[in-house]
């Protein structure tokens, strides 16, 4: 990024009328105002401190406590000074020669990590900062040897285990600074700290790539990597502390970007808590020892000028170690409203050389300068007050300990421990827990959330970015199309190998073209799988619609206070695979939302219950997105966590969650809660471990035809080195009270035509790969479905004694089916039905009987949903 000449003093005089009027600034104006200089009244530097300063005490005066600067009473716990990155401005960093010179072992014990914050509890602290290097283990294999002796598998694995400890035994509340995160780390992390933090520092790609720059030869200071797990941060509902380090040789262009970037991740997530604005300073023995310290003045301009982009609502840190003690009013000047971390125990491990400023005498300095210091937390008090979802159930009772009504730190309270472990109070029956029933005889009580607005926000950018996708995708081509002609007469020779452009051709075929279509899909499907129509029979259970994942185009899930929330007891589970058992089930079908409250282990507790009751049955349970949780709440990687429920009693899992494999369809779906790398590392994980799977697409929202080849494709290479899926289900999106289409994002689903289209040419873009392709009645209905079965499909699903999902997202085909009427929909198209298996055999003839029985009959209230 170039940075543009100096701005004429008209360019800078407009820019501080805008500024002063509390007009938006663009990214021009940002970066001329950058060189205001001046501080005697009415210099430019003078007016865009005033004008900052205006605009910070509006944030305050909103927040309840105008004239209130804050900072974070805190130890400094260096879990490790190894790194696998090399800035060359950075003095924390060591290597493990010096170490040894030092007598210092790889990391802190946890008898050292442990004494630091009990000092610092008895000194009336409350935050312990855990700063670490980045995955020293990847680069020093000493660091890994520790590791490995110690009984943990990462630098990270050690991490969670202090913060825990440090929890349970000081009542320190863990702020965790580890580097750069994956969307899995990050869930793993957040149960066990009240926030996190990285710098994202720079937007500049060129100081990262370029020989010589302060970033050269450091992986994880690639801007775009520290954007992702800034994004991902928010995606994760995690109160995050990230900010800009100033004069490392960015130009001003690149400062504002940088700002701009973070304000925007903040505006998508609101989980931007704080922005520190940091001025270099030069340390010895490194890299850029000789490297001049940013000047005073163009440090408060950036300060400003940060205060202005980031609003009154931000809050605006500055490090006061990082200054002159007699130049902290001036930064107040400039919009700053939080010191950030400050310790009476330990130094500044990053900035070794420039001690603490005493507390007592910040908050001379701060009172000096017309404001009062308060406490804070290591959560900023809008997470506080409102911790879902920001805190984690287990961190909340630590944090509510220190808490005063306005989300400030009650100053004077020492912490105590208090345990940290998996709550129980999940596992008892609450809410509507017959929902599945009344959904059809009462009804839904509304056809939202209560905190809809709350929770999914402005979707006007949503609404012009998929209105505008979908405007320049037309699906349906002219009947008799030469592309779809063509591309039929490939598909006759060889259905599986199409190229993309022609499958897309085939998806908009409309009249003759279509029946054609239909009619080579039918053949097909009758080549590998014969005529029956399978289905299978089993009880669907829906354990909890507690869900904060905050998915935009679920009506399932429910906060736990609202009307139609439920979650069964472990008890009820069992009573319901008892009268499963005894209705003629081959099979449980069971999922639920991701409860807060729920235990990593209540997935492998429920595996249990199952067998225990029913040692036979066929247990097929569990997200993707439930994967992770469990995975992440238990710390256990995905492999470990999968083999665990596969020996508590899990026989397969559902390929559900998986929407479309496209991150940006899924950011707009679900706020990108699961991405689509790691959807497809779980679900090869478990093929790898001998876990099948089904695989699922849901269709017709903010999607286009495109969306859905590469889909299949995607699931074609995973099942070629995994062959894992035993089936593919196309769900179509079902509209009526689903929060995208109430906001006017998504349109009301497929049209009949691409239902069929879809349908068929999944059967032969898949074919050689997944043999059984299956339709949903409960959203198509039953002439829908039976249009598919004539194009493709083989398999109706499951016979389900309970239905949730669908009915609350406005299915309008009912949730009731016998085991006949599933049976007359196959005989009407002229083909046999056939009970099978999950894995598609054929059940022993006494879950045949008993299932066709007067007792199963009267038992057995059927219904059927997507698997």
């Amino acid at each position: 990024m170039t940075a543009l000449p100096a701005p004429s003093e008209s360019a800078l005089r407009r820019a501080l009328v805008r500024a002063e009027r509390g007009v938006a600034l663009d990214a021009v104006e940002a970066e001329t105002l950058l060189h205001a200089r001046g501080l005697a009244e009415g210099d430019p530097l003078d007016r865009l401190l005033t004008a900052a300063a205006r605009v910070r005490d509006a944030g305050l005066a909103s927040a309840g406590r105008p004239g209130v600067v804050t900072y974070s009473r805190k130890v400094f716990i260096p879990l490790t000074h190894l790194c696998r990155d090399r800035c060359h401005y950075c003095t924390f960093v060591t290597t493990p020669g010096q170490l040894r010179k030092e007598g210092k072992a790889p990391y802190l014990s946890p008898d050292e990590v442990l004494q630091i914050a009990r000092d610092g509890a008895a000194l009336g602290c409350k935050e312990a900062l855990f700063t670490l290097g980045d995955r020293p283990e990847d680069r020093w294999p000493v660091a890994a040897e520790w590791l490995e002796a110690h009984g943990f598998d990462s630098t990270l694995g050690y991490l969670r285990a202090m913060a825990i400890r440090v929890l349970e035994e000081t009542g320190l509340l863990p702020h965790l600074n580890p580097g750069v995160l994956s969307w899995e780390e990050i869930q793993r992390l957040k149960p066990v700290s009240a926030s996190m933090g990285m710098m994202l520092e720079t937007t500049a790609t060129r100081l990262w790539s370029e020989k010589g720059g302060p970033h050269f030869g450091s992986p994880d200071k690639e801007p775009v990597v520290r954007l992702r797990v800034l994004e991902d941060a928010g995606r994760s509902a995690v109160p995050f502390t990230t900010g800009v380090l100033l004069g490392i040789g960015e130009d001003y262009a690149e400062r504002v970007d940088a700002v701009l970037q973070i304000r925007a991740a903040a505006q998508r997530h609101g989980h931007v808590q704080e922005v520190i604005v940091q001025n270099f300073r030069a340390k010895p023995r490194t890299a850029m020892a000789a490297h001049d310290d940013l000047e005073l003045q163009e440090y408060v301009a950036a300060v400003a000028v940060t205060r202005l982009l980031l609003g009154p609502k931000a809050r605006v840190q500055a490090p006061p170690n990082l200054s002159d003690s007699t130049e902290l009013g001036l930064l107040l000047r400039a919009g700053v409203d939080d010191w950030g971390g400050v310790s009476p125990l330990t130094p500044d491990h990053v900035n070794p050389e420039r001690p603490w400023p005493n507390l007592d005498e910040l908050a001379k300095l701060s009172d000096y300068a017309g404001f009062e210091l308060r406490e804070r937390l290591a959560a900023q008090p809008p997470y506080v007050r409102q911790p879902e979802p920001w805190l984690d159930p287990r961190v909340r009772p630590h944090v509510s300990a220190l808490a005063g009504p306005d989300g400030l730190a009650v100053e004077g309270r020492l912490p105590v421990g208090l345990p940290w472990q998996e709550p129980d109070e999940a596992w008892t029956s609450s809410g509507r827990v017959d929902l599945h029933v009344e959904v059809d005889t009462v009804g839904r009580t509304t056809d939202r959330r209560s905190d809809f607005d709350a929770v999914y926000g402005d979707w006007s950018e949503l609404r012009d970015r998929t209105t505008s996708a979908r405007d320049g995708h037309s699906t349906a081509l002219t009947a008799g199309d030469p592309e779809v002609r063509a591309a039929l007469r490939r598909a006759e020779q060889d259905p599986a190998g199409l190229s993309d452009t022609g499958y897309l051709a085939l998806l908009g075929a409309d009249g003759d073209d279509l029946e054609a279509l239909c009619a080579l899909a039918d053949a097909v499907r009758h080549d590998v799988t014969g005529d029956d129509v399978t289905y299978v029979v089993n009880r669907n259970i829906n354990f909890t619609n507690v869900c904060y994942t905050g998915c935009r185009f679920c009506a399932f899930a429910q906060r736990r206070t609202d009307a139609d929330a439920y979650t069964l007891s472990m008890s009820q589970v069992g009573d319901r695979v008892d009268e499963a058992w005894a209705a003629g089930a081959t099979e449980i079908c069971m999922q639920g939302g991701i409860h807060p409250d729920l235990p990593g282990t209540a997935y492998l507790d429920l595996a249990r219950e199952v067998k225990q009751r029913q040692p036979a049955i066929h247990l097929h349970a569990f997200s993707p997105m439930e994967i992770v949780n469990g995975a992440a709440r238990t710390g256990l990687p995905f492999r470990d966590f999968l083999t665990g429920l596969k020996e508590a009693g899990l026989d397969s899992i559902p390929g559900t969650a998986a929407e479309i494999l496209d991150d940006d369809v899924r950011w707009v779906l679900t706020k990108g809660k699961l991405p689509t790398a790691t959807w497809l590392e779980i679900i090869g994980t478990a093929h790898e471990v001998g876990i099948p799977t089904t695989s699922t697409m849901m269709y017709g929202h903010v999607d286009t035809p495109a969306h859905w080849v590469a889909h299949l494709r995607t699931l074609s290479h995973l099942q070629d080195r995994t062959g894992g899926f035993t089936e593919f289900v196309l769900l179509p999106f079902v509209h009526h009270n689903s929060p995208i289409y109430l906001a006017g994002v998504a349109r009301p689903g497929p049209t009949v035509r691409e239902n069929r289209a879809v349908h068929a040419v999944a059967r032969l873009l898949l074919h050689g790969r997944i043999g059984n392709i299956q339709t949903s009645w409960v959203k198509l209905g039953d002439t829908g479905t039976q249009a598919v079965l004539r194009g493709g499909a083989n398999d109706l699903g499951g016979t389900l004694m309970e239905e949730t999902i669908s009915r609350m997202a406005g299915s309008e085909n009912g949730s009731l089916k016998t085991i006949a009427e599933l049976e007359a929909m196959a005989v009407a198209i002229g083909r046999p039905a056939r009970q099978r298996t999950t894995e598609y055999g054929t059940p022993s003839a006494e879950r045949i009987a008993t299932a066709r029985s007067a007792e199963g009959r009267a038992r057995l209230t059927l219904s059927i949903t997507p698997r």
